[in-house]
Formats: C-alpha cells, structure tokens, sequence
C-alpha cells in the first residue's frame, strides 16, 4: 500500500472538473442551460457495475449512481446497474462485458477493486467508454495503464477528512472521537489521517479539547458487515466515545444503526458520515438525525461530469483526475442541522484557506495514527 501511495503522488494529475462552481460556492450540477443548448446525447447508454454492497447503500455506491440518474433526467439517457455475484476481478469483467454487450458502451465502476479489470476491459472493449473512481488500471503491478477510453478519478479525502474534523471538534468542545474504517486502503486511511489534523487543528487554534486515542482508531477489513459496524460502534460508545467517524459503507451503516438506537434511549452519541451527505439516513424520531456532519466526496458531481463531457464530445480519456478543495470536489453538506452557523462559518473559512493553498493538509500517515 505504500507502494501505491507513492505512485499515486508521483502520477500527473490533471486538475479538471467540467460543470463545477465558481469561486466561492459549492460545486452545482451543470443542467447544460448555460447556453440554451443541451449535448447532444446520440444512442449513448450509461451502465454501471456496483462495487462490494448494493445501489442502496447510502454510501459510495448509491452516490455514484445518483449521478447517473441525474445526468439521465437532464440528457434522456437510458441506464442500468448491475450488481456482480462476487467482488472478484473475473465477476466485474463478466458484468461489465453484460453492459457492453447490451449496448451500454459507457460504463462506470466505483471503487479501487475494478482496477485490474478495468485494466483488461480497456482493450478487450476498446469502443467503449470507462469511468474508474478512486482507482487506476494495472496489471497487478500497480503501474497505471490509462488507455484513451478510460478517464480515472480520485478524492482527496484527507481534505475532506480534516474539515470534518474541524467541524466535529468545533461542535463538541470537548469529549472524544474515534473512526471506523472499513478496509485499510489509502483512500479510507486519508480520511483517517485528514480527520485527525482537523481535530488538531481545532484544539490548537480554537481552544477545543478532543481526545483521540488511537485504540478508537480501527479498520473492519471489509465494507459490508453492518453487524460488525455495529458491535464496534457498541464496544466505542461504551468506552466514552462521544463521535465517531465511520468511513466503511456496510459496516459504517452499522454504526449509524447503533448511534440511532442509543440517541432514541436518550444517549447523546454522533456519527460523522462519509462520500455523501448521510443526514437522512441518521434519521431516528422526526427529523433528529444522529449525523452529526458528513466529510463528502462529490461522487455524483464526478459522474454527471464524465457523462456530460462524453456528450460534448471532450472526455478526458487517458486522463488521471483529482477531486479537490480546488475545485469543489469534496467537502461537507450544504446544509447541516447539527452544526452551528458560527462553526459552519469557521469550517468555510478553513475551506478558502485550503482554497488559496495557505493551508496544506497532509495526505500521508506522519506521526498520526493507523
């Protein structure tokens, strides 16, 4: 894993986001009004092959997927997920060549595990178009092979690790927090690592006092046990655990079960969401959520994205991009109920000042934890 972080630093990353928003918002769907012309959309069809969990999971999946839909309703496109049996190379390759056999000659694959099939599809289908999320193509050798039919992206999710962890600090005051991460891969490790500088952060230059004890700090080994997530979950609350950050799909849904069961007994526990905003699913009597925000990857935005520039005939085939603080590509909910307006202000101006680069978050371990 060291390896593929060292060559993930080392690729050229193109900083491009087509559709995103200006300057000072956040990124916003582009409806393809701007000029009163639609693109064309021709016989395109957009598939999707699900990664580890379902399109419901409220997470990575459901995210990526969202995006599709989107960009089905805006253009008129036809769509199709499929969800393989296993989570093995062989599984994703027959799935995806399902896709291209009934004619869904767009196909795009959330998730690091398609990396190596995704490898061989590039030129088993090479009139196909493919859109890898937080993974590149290799031969198990982990050098990137990005053909011209396949654009890859990636997150920086320790940025938005360390917003959430800005916000969380700032609303709790005081208290501890843990994380559950579901495998131990760079990109849930870089919410990890991200998380905790926000809590440093905010106990250095705004007084908080959170407690992070790297026993709280774990990974589950997979994304779909929701009864483990939930007994982890359990075993944190029960040490003292006030928040805890679940970057782990499934097994994160666990944990969200377990804060919703405490909160409706009268405990006061959150859950810091991840990939998208997870306030509805923290949801536990009326509109009380659990959630207390959510570090985002704007895994939809990055879909529509890739559509619409297939449309116009400018996708980024060959092409490694990166999704960040520059260009809206993470972040944490417009709207968060739980926090208050004056620590949803500071985490904005933490954003600008990622923004402007005068506040660099690190993407590797350091002296953090796990």
């Amino acid at each position: 894993m060291k390896k593929w972080l060292v060559l993930l630093l080392a690729v050229v990353v193109v900083f491009a986001v087509i559709g995103c928003g200006g300057a000072d918002t956040p990124p916003v769907v582009d409806d393809g009004d701007d000029e009163g012309a639609v693109p064309e959309t021709g016989d395109l069809r957009v598939g999707m092959v699900t990664d580890a969990g379902t399109i419901d999971d409220k997470s990575f999946n459901q995210g990526t997927w969202e995006g599709i839909l989107l960009a089905a309703s805006d253009f008129n496109l036809e769509t199709r997920y499929l969800q393989p049996g296993g989570t093995t190379e062989a599984d994703y390759i027959n799935e995806i060549g399902n896709l291209v056999d009934a004619g869904f000659m767009f196909v795009v694959c959330p998730g690091f595990k398609f990396e190596t099939a995704i490898y061989d599809v590039q030129d088993r289908y090479p009139d196909a178009k493919f859109v890898l999320i937080d993974g590149y193509p290799h031969a198990g050798d982990w050098e990137p092979v990005v053909k011209e039919n396949v654009v890859s992206i990636f997150f920086a999710e320790h940025e938005s690790g360390f917003l959430a962890g800005v916000a969380t600090a700032l609303q709790l005051g005081e208290g501890e927090v843990g994380f559950i991460g579901g495998m131990e891969i760079p990109p849930v490790q870089k919410f990890s690592w991200g998380f905790q500088q926000g809590i440093l952060y905010a106990n250095e230059n705004h007084g908080t006092q959170i407690v992070m004890n790297a026993d709280n700090f774990i990974y589950q080994g997979t994304f779909e046990d929701v009864a483990a997530g939930q007994v982890l979950a359990a075993t944190m609350f029960d040490k003292g655990v006030d928040a805890i950050f679940a970057a782990a799909g499934g097994v994160g849904v666990g944990a969200i079960n377990e804060a919703k069961t405490r909160a409706a007994e009268g405990q006061e526990v959150w859950i810091i969401g991840v990939d998208v905003d997870q306030y509805t699913e923290g949801i536990y009597e009326g509109n009380n959520s659990i959630i207390l925000t959510s570090a985002m990857k704007y895994i939809d935005v990055a879909a529509y994205d890739m559509i619409e520039a297939e449309l116009n005939g400018e996708f980024p085939g060959g092409q490694i991009l990166m999704f960040d603080a520059t260009n809206f590509g993470i972040g944490i909910p417009h709207e968060n109920p739980n926090l208050d307006p004056e620590n949803e202000g500071i985490v904005a101006e933490v954003f600008a000042a990622m923004q402007a680069g005068s506040l660099v978050v690190s993407d590797v371990q350091g002296d953090l934890f796990k």
